[in-house]
């Protein structure tokens, strides 16, 4: 697809634009808590289930009669230069956040920010038809949205949907003992640097992209898997960052077995070319005095590694890892176990994750 142009000027390509691509623009998980500890008071709702208390992936309603509402929303700055790809890629990444909760969703309207007068509108048009593909393959509507003149693009969704509250799954109600599983690979954020960059082969582009346009829909299986104790999507806080939440929710550290991680090939490659976001940098400043043993370069980028649509964080009791398994794999997903939760030592203060 021809990437957007201004009049009597070259092809724009959409990630120069970007300060930082996709889920790398989240801020800081250090200055977030700084941000979210407000003074004013926060209005009691016994019916609020999961609020940004826990830092969960969406906030979910009790409607009664075990209905439950799934609310969330999520948008960034381009993470690919073709319009359509970048507004499937941040309407699936925004669909994550109701299958984190092992929802189904329902509907989403758009959110969007262009520079109307620097890329005119039929750009903006194939983003918005990128995030209505994304829609249909979820099975939902993309029911409206908003939009503003922006100096930077940005895309995304707010989206609707429902679980059963028997089905229901949180960050933060992992037990210990349980073992991890992960669905995608990591590597999503330094691939996407080199492709900003202009170091990524013709070849390589569209690993990255296949990668972040598939739907995290197996979390409505995960749902009804009762020995799935946690669920959290991976995503602009990195693997280590969104497992933390896990930890520090549920009252456990983690032993993290890094060979067994999954790990794009070519994202490796890249790194060791020296490409990684800053996003992953910031990430590393803000919790490594809760991690050990990622004594190397590439330990401590990968893992720090924003991931934009990146996969299901699993925590699953032992008893139920063939079942997990088999529904991963019903799912076209093969994965097996990354490390495990344990009790915390009551001599250490806080979360911690060690990296084996």
């Amino acid at each position: 697809m021809p990437q957007p142009t201004a009049p009597g000027t070259e092809p724009i390509r959409l990630t120069s634009l970007s300060p930082a691509a996709g889920c790398g623009c989240k801020i800081a998980p250090s200055e977030l808590e700084k941000i979210l500890h407000g003074q004013e008071a926060i209005i009691p709702d016994p019916r609020l289930l999961v609020g940004y208390g826990s830092r969960d992936d969406a906030a979910v309603y009790d409607l009664g009669g075990d209905r439950c509402l799934i609310s969330t929303t999520d948008f960034f700055a381009p993470i690919v230069d073709d319009p359509f790809d970048f507004g499937r890629i941040a309407a699936t990444n925004a669909l994550s956040d109701v299958y984190a909760m092992g929802g189904t969703p329902l509907l989403a309207v758009a959110i969007l920010g262009w520079p109307i007068e620097k890329l005119g509108a039929g750009p903006a048009r194939m983003v918005v038809e990128g995030g209505r593909r994304a829609c249909h393959d979820a099975g939902i509507v993309l029911a409206g949205g908003h939009s503003i003149d922006a100096p930077v693009p940005f895309f995304g969704l707010a989206v609707t949907g429902e679980v059963n509250r028997a089905c229901l799954k949180r960050n933060d109600t992992a037990h210990a003992g349980d073992r991890l599983y992960l669905t995608k690979p990591l590597g999503i954020g330094i691939l996407s640097t080199a492709l900003k960059r202009g170091q990524l082969p013709e070849s390589e582009k569209m690993i990255g992209r296949d990668l972040m346009a598939g739907l995290n829909s197996v979390g409505i299986a995960l749902g009804k898997l009762d020995t799935v104790h946690a669920l959290t999507d991976v995503t602009g806080f990195g693997l280590l960052g969104h497992l933390l939440e896990v930890c520090r929710g549920s009252g456990l550290n983690a032993a993290l077995r890094y060979d067994a991680v999954p790990k794009i090939p070519e994202a490796l490659r890249c790194l060791a070319g020296g490409h990684y976001p800053d996003g992953a940098l910031r990430n590393w400043k803000s919790y490594a005095h809760e991690v050990s043993g990622a004594s190397t370069m590439e330990r401590m980028l990968l893992l720090s590694d924003p991931q934009t649509s990146g996969g299901l964080l699993i925590a699953c009791a032992p008893e139920g890892a063939a079942d997990l398994e088999r529904t991963l794999r019903d799912a076209g997903i093969e994965a097996g176990p990354i490390g495990q939760l344990h009790a915390r030592d009551a001599q250490v203060q806080g979360a911690r994750v060690v990296v084996e």
